[in-house]
């Protein structure tokens, strides 16, 4: 059957976009990319280090880290930013995260693509040594039976990961547990261990040695799956309350309109990147786990977390600081 001229046209330009996008693809990267992402010495920046210093050699470009003031400020930059691959984000959960809490210059789904979570962070869930409980259940109990007595100290801004998870405990439990702000994690470590307040979430990097020490009694690991960090702990979610979730991810983001592509690719070099020894090594001595995830599973990651922690939000009335 004769093909119409119509028809014939219609194909052939669809085939020669294709060819385009295969070709630039192909292509890239032909000059340095830059990668955004938070103030020197955040968990973002070392992230975005342990990328840059990585795949720069199999890309065949410099990558270069530009560090930006914290809060929206790199995300609003790579927003803006054109969709060529050349300027990317390294950002954890603040940037979702904080657009529940707050207006943002941008839409954490609508203007990025997510290309992978390079390594992600549990929080632990500890108390002090002469609190008697030994697990999650223990803890649920004891707060019924005492509403409103216990405490909790939460570190940084309102909305912070050590509050969503202490929140989020509250909310599935239905337990009555009072918030202790801090303005960094030191002063409620410090009350933490001299019995001011009861318990606390906080990374293994933060309250590990003082796990190991005898000085803090860890309970359970707030990921999905027990950590290789603490191997010997159970999840939250195993010990009382399933589907209970808080980590804290980092991960690889492009502008929107980024062709499919160069995502492609980019997610490639993250996966082969932290399937390296060395680099492994690297993630888990900062306290965290190599992931390397596909975009399409930290997308679906990203939208469970604005619908987990929205909720709790909500419920707790937590608002920006």
């Amino acid at each position: 059957m004769l093909m119409s001229r119509d028809v014939a046209q219609i194909l052939m330009a669809a085939a020669t976009g294709m060819v385009a996008t295969t070709a630039s693809g192909q292509t890239y990267p032909i000059k340095p990319i830059r990668v955004i992402t938070a103030a020197a010495g955040a968990s973002s920046d070392f992230t975005a280090r342990l990328v840059a210093h990585g795949i720069s050699a199999s890309v065949g470009q410099p990558v270069i880290v530009d560090n930006r003031a914290g809060g929206v400020i790199p995300g609003a930059v790579v927003s803006q930013a054109a969709a060529d691959g050349y300027t990317l984000l390294i950002s954890a959960n603040s940037l979702w995260i904080g657009a529940l809490l707050q207006k943002t210059p941008y839409d954490p789904v609508r203007d990025f693509l997510p290309v992978s979570v390079v390594l992600s962070q549990p929080n632990i869930l500890v108390v002090h040594p002469a609190l008697p409980v030994n697990s999650v259940k223990d803890l649920i109990a004891l707060a019924k039976a005492r509403p409103g007595e216990l405490n909790y100290s939460s570190s940084g801004s309102a909305g912070g990961s050590t509050q969503l998870a202490a929140e989020l405990l509250k909310s599935m439990a239905g337990v009555n547990i009072v918030n202790i702000p801090y303005k960094g994690s030191a002063p409620g470590l410090a009350d933490l261990m001299s019995g001011q307040v009861q318990l606390s979430f906080g990374t293994s990097s933060t309250v590990g040695p003082h796990i190991r020490s005898g000085r803090l009694k860890a309970l359970a690991v707030t990921s999905a799956a027990p950590s290789s960090l603490f191997p010997s702990l159970s999840t939250v979610a195993a010990s009382g309350l399933p589907g209970y979730q808080a980590d804290n991810m980092t991960g690889l983001f492009t502008p929107a309109r980024v062709a499919a592509v160069i995502v492609k690719r980019l997610h490639e070099e993250v996966a082969q990147l932290v399937r390296k020894t060395d680099v492994k090594e690297k993630i888990l001595g900062s306290g965290a786990e190599p992931v390397g995830n596909s975009p399409d599973e930290f997308a679906a990651a990203i939208r469970a977390e604005m619908t987990r922690w929205g909720k709790v939000i909500k419920e707790a009335g937590i608002r920006a600081d």
